[in-house]
């Protein structure tokens, strides 16, 4: 009976190993949004860092002319949640091919009545990956 014991808890420590290995070899965003949204977030971080450097030209599709604004306009701008685009809400873009929408969000120092900023990216899928097609600008405002 002590022999099953120590089995058992030996199984349970392997199985629960397994179980960290597994999660460790995986982000937190493909847990949460499987990999496609993964490579959304994945995709508009390197657009957020690419833009507030004045340059994100080598993310835009060919042919696309998304409204970049200055860097200083994707200064501290966080991805949010990604989804894929649904076309009777952004009819615009779906128009341009686009397949993923993401919300962007300012941070709290940035957050005043009036800011404008960029608050939604559209991506299309292409073979060579995400590429971005437009930027929906948001302005802040305040009820009261």
């Amino acid at each position: 009976m002590g022999m099953r014991r120590g089995f058992v808890r030996a199984a349970g420590i392997t199985g629960g190993a397994t179980l960290t290995l597994a999660l460790a070899s995986c982000s937190l965003d493909t847990i949460i949004w499987g990999p496609d949204g993964a490579a959304v977030i994945d995709t508009t971080n390197r657009v957020i860092a690419a833009a507030s450097a004045g340059d994100a030209t080598a993310l835009v599709c060919a042919g696309a002319a998304p409204e970049m604004g200055a860097p200083e306009d994707w200064t501290g701008l966080a991805a949010e949640e990604p989804e894929r685009l649904v076309g009777d809400h952004w009819p615009d873009q779906a128009a341009l091919d686009a397949a993923w929408s993401i919300n962007v969000s300012l941070p709290v120092d940035r957050v005043a009545g009036g800011t404008n900023a960029p608050g939604d990216l559209f991506f299309r899928d292409t073979d060579d990956g995400l590429c971005l097609v437009d930027v929906a600008w948001s302005t802040v405002e305040f009820e009261g």
